[in-house]
């Protein structure tokens, strides 16, 4: 960890500072020492890698994908090319072109989570230039130490950590887009995970999210119970469902044979917005927000028959005949002038 880095961290539980102790430096890099935050959380710094990973006591889902992780390490690089061969595709051409997606500046500062043995954290780091910040996370120690080797030429500035990527260890807004591709499916909370790129990605930033899945239009065909019965998580359910409010302009698109999806999206701010209050033409009148506040208890069908006789002999919108025949009702029993 480069020594000022300890900053631009918070803890991932509270989202509080953390601060420095018992650091041991080798010129401006921290080798060793303890980042602590005021509710007392530690997160330890070995060998220059910080260590973010919580909750300390991780679900059995993570402990399981972690420990995966770890055993199939050494050939993981070598065998992870038979997957874009199956299909026919060329594995830089797909990841230049998920990359593309990001619409990267250089100078941009971006989080890769599950980076993995960076086989992406090199191309993002290629579009960066010499201005710009690489962060590259993974819950795998074994995962992580590949990428920080793949990755030490690089040109920009590549700060590595150990963290769990739904808890993640950065302030509001602090990048300009986020990465994911791979093992998302065995997240133990993917909804939080999603929403946890969108708070620490800045308004207008890009997302860019993805892993195997079978679309539903092929899940009865061979090809779909050949690839599920070798790999399960194919059948993962695709999990748009947990894509965060913030998302905007979103894209969904299914590569590599067609198996594997890959979302992005805008990064916006709260729940979309939109104009309610407009008077909308026609007999039902009224506003989108008058018609979804204004429900009042419902009345027998002579009524509603007699009120909609009525308002078409006064050429008034329901909307309009309704709230002027309750106005003048109630203020009548309650005694008020008009």
């Amino acid at each position: 960890m480069r020594l000022g880095e300890e900053q631009f961290y918070v803890d991932p539980a509270t989202l509080e500072p953390l601060t420095l102790e018992q650091a041991a430096c080798e010129g401006d890099q921290v080798v060793s020492g303890v980042l602590r935050s005021p509710s007392g959380h530690r997160f330890e710094i070995a060998g220059g890698v910080p260590n973010f990973v919580y909750p300390f006591e991780l679900p059995k889902a993570d402990r399981e994908a972690r420990q995966q992780s770890e055993d199939r390490v050494e050939g993981y690089d070598r065998y992870l090319p038979l997957t874009f061969r199956t299909y026919g595709e060329d594995e830089q051409a797909v990841r230049n072109a998920m990359v593309d997606k990001l619409d990267l500046k250089p100078g941009a500062v971006v989080l890769e989570t599950g980076s993995g043995t960076g086989r992406d954290s090199e191309i993002i780091a290629q579009r960066l230039g010499a201005d710009g910040r690489l962060y590259i996370q993974d819950i795998a120690p074994s995962f992580l130490a590949k990428n920080i080797e793949r990755m030490r030429s690089a040109t920009p500035h590549v700060e590595p950590a150990l963290a769990n990527g739904y808890y993640l260890p950065f302030a509001d807004n602090s990048f300009d887009a986020c990465f994911h591709f791979g093992g998302i499916n065995a997240f133990a909370d993917i909804q939080r995970a999603f929403s946890e790129m969108a708070r620490v990605t800045k308004p207008g930033g890009k997302i860019v999210v993805g892993d195997e899945n079978m679309p539903p239009w092929l899940r009865e065909t061979e090809f779909a119970r050949i690839l599920i019965n070798s790999n399960p998580e194919f059948a993962y359910t695709l999990p748009l469902d947990k894509l965060p409010v913030e998302a905007r302009k979103v894209r969904l698109e299914w590569i590599i044979g067609g198996v594997f999806y890959v979302i992005d999206f805008v990064v916006g701010e709260g729940e979309p917005v939109a104009d309610f209050d407009f008077a909308i033409p026609g007999v039902r009148g009224g506003t989108h927000r008058t018609r979804y506040h204004g429900h009042l208890e419902g009345i027998t069908p002579d009524v509603k028959r007699l009120a909609y006789e009525a308002r078409a002999k006064t050429g008034k919108s329901m909307h309009q005949w309704l709230d002027d025949v309750v106005r003048e009702a109630a203020q009548r029993d309650l005694g008020k002038p008009d």
